[in-house]
């Protein structure tokens, strides 16, 4: 807790926790700034808020502390830690996405803890995810993982930590388009390019990233088929290209040349991004004038839950959307409305 005067108010820095508010609005008169993050007092209230640290202070006496190994104590600040994680990631064959994601929750967590590492700082920061920002209790456990992960190559004694309460993960069902929202979604797609792009999220089944990451040589015309080189779980597979898939990327090619990546940035010296993938789905999405929330990945449900409607068996859907599980593949049992239309309903045997 971090305690200052600035001209007559008090200002307190302080990680986020459901007593110490409770605690502020006891001493009254206090008022939360987002955007500096933290909490302003008139002067007044400096001694209460004073009495409150010292309190604080002494609880803290008795927490647990996580020593840091006398070989890693030279490095100073958490920048030098973050490099050494991403280093181990990489030497072990995590994917970029992955190394992005947890590089960037532990990059938050110790702005937020201000680089504390212990029980009660990281249930402060999984709370003001789940209660503040919203967050899903699949993205909270995401961060449990990285932070596990952090102190592990840290070194840090960490029995306390392994007891942190993971949030029961959530059973959501996919969000699908039906046949014709999509079709309504690429007839307003004017631009070539971001009208193919979309038709391989659907017609391939593929995640945006591996959109994004698609290359020129990884489309082979003479066998009907797009390789995805190291999709989700370091894993390729074949996606077999439909008659109306090769003559939109034939055309499409044929105007825009693309060298290396199929979908070059506008600078040339790279792929498409994700995130402007995304948008272009987006723009789409309202120029249809579809209601319904839906993201870019949406597309490799419908594609799935499509399939199975048309009876694919989910052995082969599993396949072509690179599952390692078929208990993953069997969510789209729930959406198809195949499966639902097949359901005598008791009120009509009345």
């Amino acid at each position: 807790m971090e305690i200052w005067m600035e001209k007559n108010y008090v200002i307190v820095r302080i990680p986020y926790d459901k007593r110490h508010i409770e605690e502020f609005r006891r001493i009254g008169a206090g008022r939360w700034d987002s955007n500096r993050r933290v909490w302003i007092f008139p002067e007044s209230k400096y001694s209460h808020l004073l009495a409150y640290k010292a309190r604080l202070n002494e609880k803290n006496k008795s927490r647990p502390t996580y020593a840091m190994p006398d070989n890693l104590k030279p490095y100073q600040g958490s920048g030098d830690k973050v490099s050494r994680m991403k280093q181990y990631m990489i030497q072990s064959g995590y994917s970029p996405q992955t190394i992005k994601a947890y590089v960037s929750h532990i990059k938050r967590y110790l702005r937020f803890a201000e680089d504390a590492i212990d029980e009660e700082s990281i249930n402060n920061y999984i709370i003001d995810l789940l209660d503040n920002k919203e967050c899903s209790h699949t993205y909270c456990n995401q961060v449990i993982n990285a932070i596990k992960l952090y102190i592990h190559q840290l070194g840090i004694e960490h029995s306390g930590i392994i007891k942190i309460i993971r949030p029961k993960k959530e059973k959501k069902l996919p969000k699908v388009l039906s046949k014709s929202e999509i079709k309504r979604i690429f007839a307003v797609t004017k631009n070539e390019k971001h009208k193919t792009a979309l038709m391989l999220g659907y017609s391939c089944g593929m995640r945006v990233g591996e959109v994004s990451e698609l290359k020129v040589k990884d489309i082979h015309f003479e066998r009907n088929v797009i390789h995805i080189v190291q999709g989700k779980g370091r894993k390729d597979r074949l996606i077999p290209l439909s008659l109306k898939m090769t003559d939109q990327l034939n055309r499409y090619i044929e105007v825009y040349k693309p060298d290396i990546w199929l979908f070059e940035n506008p600078t040339h010296d790279g792929s498409l991004s994700v995130r402007s993938l995304q948008k272009v789905f987006i723009r789409s999405l309202g120029k249809a004038k579809i209601k319904q929330y839906a993201t870019f990945h949406s597309l490799r449900h419908s594609y799935a839950t499509h399939l199975m409607e048309s009876g694919v068996d989910i052995r082969i859907i599993q396949e072509l959307l690179g599952h390692a599980s078929s208990k993953t593949t069997e969510i789209y049992t729930h959406v198809s409305q195949l499966t639902m239309q097949n359901i005598v309903n008791p009120l009509d045997d009345m």
